[in-house]
């Protein structure tokens, strides 16, 4: 799978999310995961991956719960910090840079940025006066609300008025538009696109008030004191701000920027897919590549929510069903475009299913059956019959461009399909050539070779495409395969396994799960 790509890919997951707790629940993990898997899957394919994520720690939400907990504002976000880290630690997320917006860098720059968009007539001073809903940091007006209440959270907004400075988002509206029309991928699924055209962009853009002054925990305005910088104007910078904009504490700008895609979660698309383009065209810089707003995982049809009860948490779901099995089935059991009704019941059929049915009983099969008929290693000597080893191969093949088909369109679920598919086809054919009767007759002792060969070649491609997903239960693959090369745990060519690999058998390496239990 390694070639040298004309481009490299830099991957960025949401804005960094705004944590009023060290809990985070499953649909944090979510997208995170998913970001994780699209940087793992592309350092596999040879590209030079910047994968980013990290905390949002400004904003009056913070600020009174900090004081509701009777800690300063930065020792609770610092508080905060510590188990989002913690939960990235376990789900095994293999980020390239963890920026909190609290980092002195980034300040400097955002600082530099809301300068450089008022010096360039951007941003200018006023009042404003309109509703506030204090959970999301988002302003609106009375026509944007729906049944009095925030359109994005359905909760409570209050009137603000408060002297302000305001970004001149409306004449960025027909730039906008073209963008859409002229790069129809830029947002995707079709949905968020045709859902902001017909929402905001084409009804007409307000100026945005990008500036704060009754609460004081965020960055200042350092031109003008007692301004603080609105927080989403301060989240969104952190995409080119961690990588050393108007700071020269970090790097990578020059080589990573533009980003190719942007992860987000739907509720938050209008903030990426309007006003980050905007500030962007406003400082003459390129815009990422691509925004995918993916869906949310609900529970029951409603959103998880800390602030309603309605969550689920991961570390309990990672302790009870393992790191890996978890990772597969977010990514596994819902089209990443679109909302997914979680449940434990689907959880553990998904495992039941593809990893202990398909997988797993394909792995132990296949590794007891070498161990038992060949003493661990295979003769060299094959006989293949092409009327029933030609289709294996040669589907086997065609998933490999069907997984990276799917991939390359972040349809997650499609390229597990495939995978899956796969592996039916593999235990299938075990049942076709019956390899305990070819056990049994010295004379087709090379053809038992030839079949097991295919059986632990499935197998090693199956795992190599699975790594992005399941990174620590591959490994256990290849080592019970004797996939022992850096060739045989990431080439995806048919028969790069050695004919004579010795194979070593393990645990199981998933355990189907008794409902009852």
């Amino acid at each position: 799978m390694s070639n040298t790509p004309e481009k490299k890919e830099t991957f960025f997951i949401s804005t960094p999310i705004y944590y009023p707790s060290a809990s985070l629940h499953i649909g944090h993990t979510y997208c995170t995961v998913a970001a994780d898997v699209m940087a793992r899957y592309k350092r596999q394919k040879g590209f030079d991956v910047f994968f980013l994520t990290g905390t949002d720690e400004h904003g009056q939400k913070i600020e009174d719960i900090a004081k509701k907990e009777g800690v300063a504002p930065q020792e609770f976000v610092d508080g905060v910090v510590a188990g989002v880290r913690e939960l990235w630690e376990l789900m095994n997320i293999s980020y390239d840079r963890f920026i909190r917006t609290t980092d002195p860098a980034h300040i400097l720059s955002v600082q530099r940025i809301f300068r450089a968009m008022f010096d360039n007539g951007d941003i200018y001073k006023g009042v404003y006066k309109g509703k506030y809903c204090k959970p999301c940091e988002s302003f609106w007006t009375e026509t944007q609300l729906v049944d009095g209440k925030c359109p994005d959270c359905g909760r409570e907004v209050s009137d603000a008025e408060e002297e302000a400075y305001f970004f001149r988002l409306s004449k960025y509206q027909n730039l906008l538009i073209e963008l859409y029309e002229d790069i129809p991928d830029f947002l995707e699924p079709e949905s968020r696109k045709n859902e902001m055209l017909n929402n905001f962009l084409r009804p007409g853009l307000e100026d945005l008030c990008v500036s704060r002054t009754t609460f004081s925990w965020g960055i200042p305005v350092d031109f003008d004191e007692g301004h603080v910088v609105y927080v989403w104007v301060d989240a969104l910078s952190n995409y080119i701000t961690a990588l050393g904009y108007e700071n020269g504490t970090y790097d990578g700008f020059e080589k990573f920027w533009p980003a190719n895609v942007h992860f987000v979660g739907k509720e938050i698309v209008r903030f990426h897919a309007i006003i980050w383009p905007a500030m962007l065209m406003s400082l003459g810089l390129p815009l990422p590549e691509k925004i995918f707003g993916h869906g949310w995982l609900v529970l029951g049809g409603a959103k998880m929510s800390k602030s309603t009860g309605n969550v689920v948490d991961p570390n309990i779901l990672a302790e009870k069903y393992g790191v890996d099995a978890l990772r597969y089935f977010l990514l596994r059991a819902f089209p990443f475009g679109s909302d997914g009704d979680y449940s434990e019941d689907l959880l553990v059929s998904v495992i039941n299913s593809d990893l202990a049915n398909k997988l797993g009983n394909l792995l132990s099969r296949t590794v007891s059956m070498t161990e038992k008929y060949f003493n661990s290693r295979l003769l060299d000597d094959f006989s293949p019959e092409p009327q029933l080893d030609e289709p294996l191969i040669s589907a086997c093949t065609a998933t490999v461009r069907e997984f990276d088909a799917a991939m390359e369109r972040y349809d997650f679920q499609g390229a597990l399909e495939a995978v899956v598919a796969q592996l039916s086809r593999a235990n299938k054919y075990i049942d076709d050539t019956a390899p305990w009767i070819l056990a049994k007759e010295p004379s087709k002792r090379p053809r038992l070779s030839s079949v097991l060969y295919n059986l632990l070649e499935n197998l090693r491609i199956a795992a190599v495409l699975l790594t992005p997903f399941m990174p620590t239960a591959t490994k256990e693959i290849f080592t019970q395969i004797g996939a022992d090369s850096d060739e045989a745990q990431t080439d995806t060519v048919y028969g790069t396994l050695p004919a004579k690999a010795v194979v070593r058998r393990g645990e199981n390496l998933f355990q189907r799960i008794q409902t009852e239990e």
